[in-house]
This record gives C-alpha cells, structure tokens and sequence, in this order.
C-alpha cells in the first residue's frame, strides 16, 4: 500500500480539478497513438487511424480518450484503495483484451506530457510533477496487477 500525505492528497485533487477528461483524454490518446503507432493494434474498430490528422480527428479516439481520463476519478477519490478499484479493469485489459501491459506506462507518460503542456511550468512545476508521477505510477501498477 501506498502512502500519501496530506500535501499529495491535496495536489492531486487540485490536478483533478483543473483536469477536463474530454480535452485532456482525447488529446493523450491522440498522442500516444500517433507516437507509438504499434498501439493502435488495440484500437482497429476506431476507422481511419492512417495518418496524425485522421487520428487527432477521430471521434472514436477522443470518446475512448475521454473515458481512460474519466476513469481516473476512481483513483483520485480512493486513493488508499487503488489497485482494488481496477482489479476487473486490469483483468479486463489482461485476460479479454490482451492489452500490453506496457502501453499503460506509454498512455501515462503521453497524458503526462499532455497535462504539463496544458498546464504550463508554473502550476505543473517539478514538485507537482513527482507527486502526479507518484499518483500515475500507482495506477499503472494497479492496471497491470493482473499480469503478475
């Protein structure tokens, strides 16, 4: 189990709250799609993903974008239960979808990148940026629990 203080318990829901699961999971998504191409073997009922354009503009992406970051209020709202709110999520992605587990580390990092753009430096600084890693980390491994 994790421990967070009182200070990342804080900074992680100010995050929360500045967070707009449509833009910013559209975006991420986005991302990691165009970055890591390889990925979008998960995704072939999304349609065109051939180039940047088609799949910044997908509407498929930007829904599935915008549930990935949705997902994360479960966390942000339990965080001392983490890994136990996703066990059928990682389950899901283990024993259905035969998901990567590595692709969860690629997506955070993508979100990360993405949320510090949109934040810009003098709120998404170094030190919220290790508690955010801290955070992030933690649901990655959750997510990936079942593969263990």
């Amino acid at each position: 189990m994790v421990h967070w203080t009182d200070a990342e318990r804080h900074t992680i829901a100010d995050l929360w709250a500045r967070i707009k699961p449509d833009e910013l999971g559209a975006q991420a998504l986005a991302r990691l799609l165009i970055v890591y191409p390889w990925t979008q073997r998960y995704f072939s009922s999304f349609g065109n993903l051939s180039n940047a354009a088609a799949i910044i503009g997908n509407p498929k992406v930007a829904a599935h974008g915008s549930v990935v970051v949705g997902g994360l209020e479960k966390a942000v709202k339990n965080l001392d239960n983490v890994k136990g709110i996703y066990t059928k999520l990682s389950e899901l992605h283990s024993e259905t979808l035969h998901v990567d587990p590595s692709n969860f580390t690629l997506f955070s990092d993508c979100l990360t990148i993405t949320l510090a753009a949109k934040l810009g430096p003098s709120v998404f600084n170094a030190e919220v940026h290790e508690t955010w890693q801290k955070f992030i980390n933690v649901v990655v491994d959750a997510l990936s629990k079942q593969y263990h």
